[in-house]
């Protein structure tokens, strides 16, 4: 994903010279590319996260268009503070970026897992959040953000997803995506995490359960209109998230779900149980653990079945 990232902001950035990258000290290998063709739209602002969004915002008040780009919690919670004061607050036009969201630096410990940033970021007025799902919802959301006036964060899975789709023809930030349609069962996925939803999916299939598949790669605003459909359709909807289930985008979904009427389908969350990570672990170790594998999915949803 982040490779997809850059490829398209330096496509961006060429046509428009008002955008400006900053990163805060890393990313060297993935962001080489844009510093060489554009040198002049680029800066490095150190270890200094909180240094940077302020700069940003600064850039962004005199006509830019700014990207900030950091690792897991770096770009979001270490600079929370000047997020909502100086670029939400103005509505600046400033495009926060973490790669590594959820388990992704996982070998790191709890300081590097970002596992509390939808949640928080979605808490702040006038902020949009987007989490695509793979290199085409990467490619599609940057150019969304890009587009969107105001204070955004694109929260990026690191490299490796699985591909879902060819091309979108109607990408919109607050819009959901049907990849499969099916019966009683509806996953909702976002973020880089859908790969497992996916495969769970497949499992379920082979086992006689026909689950309808969804991506949301936007989490704030959230789809109310797919929800409120799915709700009435659906005996259960699960909500796959690499992310605290409080909060997050279980939380999203689960408040839409809270203000409808009449007979609707129940709601399970699937993510990290309110808690943190005391292990270290890759990525996929991390979320079999914490029951977010497609394995783990499988479980939760034959067992709700089972008892319904």
């Amino acid at each position: 994903m982040r490779d997809t990232f850059v490829k398209t902001l330096i496509d961006i950035a060429k046509e428009d010279k008002n955008v400006h990258l900053i990163t805060g000290d890393l990313g060297f290998g993935v962001l080489k590319p844009f510093w060489e063709q554009l040198p002049d739209q680029f800066t490095n602002a150190g270890i200094a996260e909180q240094n940077m969004t302020s700069f940003a915002a600064g850039l962004a008040l005199e006509g830019k268009t700014v990207f900030t780009y950091s690792i897991g919690n770096f770009p979001t919670l270490r600079a929370i503070e000047q997020i909502r004061n100086d670029c939400a607050y103005h509505n600046a036009n400033v495009k926060i970026v973490c790669v590594g969201g959820g388990f992704v630096y996982g070998s790191l410990g709890m300081s590097h897992h970002a596992t509390e940033d939808l949640s928080i970021m979605r808490a702040l007025p006038d902020v949009t959040v987007l989490a695509p799902g793979d290199l085409v919802e990467a490619e599609y959301a940057t150019r969304a953000i890009y587009e969107h006036e105001g204070t955004c964060y694109l929260r990026l899975g690191r490299g490796g997803e699985k591909r879902i789709h060819d091309k979108i023809d109607d990408f919109q930030i607050g819009k959901a995506i049907k990849i499969k349609d099916g019966a009683r069962v509806a996953i909702f996925s976002t973020g880089a995490i859908f790969d497992e939803a996916m495969e769970a999916k497949e499992i379920l299939s082979k086992d006689g359960v026909n689950p309808a598949l969804y991506t949301f790669p936007t989490v704030k605003p959230i789809d109310r209109k797919t929800i409120e459909e799915c709700a009435k359709k659906f005996e259960f909807i699960v909500t796959v998230e690499e992310h605290n289930v409080i909060g997050g985008f279980g939380s999203a979904v689960s408040e839409v779900m809270a203000e409808l009427a009449g007979t609707k389908a129940r709601i399970i969350k699937v993510g990290l149980n309110d808690m943190y990570s005391s292990i270290v672990g890759s990525q996929n170790y991390l979320r079999d653990v914490y029951g977010m594998s497609s394995s783990k999915i499988v479980n939760r949803i034959e067992e709700i079945i089972a008892k319904s």
